[in-house]
């Protein structure tokens, strides 16, 4: 699968009463990346690994039968919500799928490796933090360390992974040394002042259109960065 749509993928989702194959293939792009998230709400509303890991499984997969397409509310703008809010609704009826859970959990059409996301489970905050916002924070990082592999692999694409390497650790704002680290990296402090910026403002990029992919609207992209930027601070 293509990593770019010509339109976004939430909005050829949104228009997936058309039918179609792209729209399965964005939104499936869209589930697979947005795992994480929704696997530890559903862990911090209180049921097991192994439950969560077949409530996670078979409610993914109901989303991409073709009848779910069609039944999919535009109102819902971004796919955040709308995965919250539909995983909400499956889990109040959670009985009633009980019947096809297995079924489902072990279709091999679209998995993903549980085993890791409970791993990465196992350490994150204590059970202070709610589902809800929980998922928030998981969910900014999982778009936060989508945008910084982007990066990372247009520098090693570059020859500048090393570089990167080094600079990575400032891109959330904190200050390097620049005599210092120039020194260690054989160039100019004013030369790396620039490669700071610019590393900064192609992330600022990046992170743009990584959200742009989960928004129906594209005025609607600042206000869901801000709102993922203030998820990604929370522990």
């Amino acid at each position: 699968m293509t990593d770019r749509f010509q339109d976004t993928r939430w909005s050829i989702v949104l228009s997936a009463a058309r039918g179609g194959t792209e729209s399965r293939a964005a939104l499936e792009w869209l589930c697979t990346h947005y795992w994480y998230p929704l696997y530890t709400y559903v862990r911090r509303k209180g049921h097991d690994v192994e439950k969560a890991r077949d409530l996670t499984q078979s409610f993914f997969t109901s989303l991409l039968e073709q009848n779910a397409l069609k039944r999919i509310d535009p109102e819902l703008g971004k796919f955040r919500a709308f995965l919250l809010a539909s995983m909400n609704h499956f889990l109040a009826h959670e009985r009633e799928h009980d019947a096809a859970l297995k079924r489902r959990a072990h279709d091999a059409a679209f998995r993903v490796d549980l085993n890791e996301l409970e791993q990465r489970y196992r350490v994150e905050p204590g059970v202070e933090q709610d589902p809800e916002a929980l998922y928030e924070s998981r969910w900014a990082r999982t778009v936060l360390d989508r945008a910084l592999r982007r990066l990372r692999d247009e520098h090693d694409t570059a020859d500048k992974g090393e570089q990167f390497r080094r600079l990575s650790g400032y891109l959330t704002g904190e200050e390097p040394d620049y005599e210092r680290t120039a020194e260690q990296l054989g160039m100019t402090a004013g030369t790396l002042r620039v490669a700071v910026h610019r590393l900064r403002r192609r992330l600022g990029a990046l992170l743009r259109e990584e959200v742009a992919q989960t928004v129906a609207d594209p005025a609607d992209v600042d206000d869901e960065l801000r709102s993922l930027l203030q998820a990604a601070g929370r522990r």
